[in-house]
């Protein structure tokens, strides 16, 4: 599929998924001379679009990522502790959960007082 369709799928703009393709995160080929030679994506790029939009969301960086999905991709990974690596990077998340969580209340709780105030009259 051409960028065009990928972000219009994703909700990832253009300029992201070409970020995306410069860093290593997704790939592409070019296309043939029917296609005026612009590059093709292919379908699992839905998927891990998705997944480096979930990551971000959770506070993963690109440079994270990167190395993530570097990995997972290489043949031999033997310098590389993939399980501690995901440890920590679930480590962080919950954090950032609890910290939200945490946040959320103070917003409800705040609400909440201000509902609960005397209203002025004047």
């Amino acid at each position: 599929m051409r960028i065009g369709e990928l972000s219009h799928r994703v909700g990832v703009s253009r300029d992201a998924i070409r970020l995306y393709e410069r860093r290593g995160l997704i790939q592409s080929q070019e296309g043939d001379a029917e296609t005026n030679n612009y590059r093709i994506y292919p379908e699992d790029a839905v998927l891990t679009l998705e997944l480096i939009r979930d990551a971000q969301a959770a506070g993963v960086t690109l440079a994270d990522l990167s190395i993530l999905i570097g990995q997972l991709a290489a043949v031999d990974g033997d310098d590389f502790d993939g399980d501690a690596f995901l440890a920590g990077k679930i480590s962080e998340v919950e954090a950032r959960i609890t910290q939200s969580q945490r946040f959320l209340e103070t917003l409800k709780t705040t609400r909440q007082a201000l509902e609960d105030a005397p209203k002025d009259a004047s």
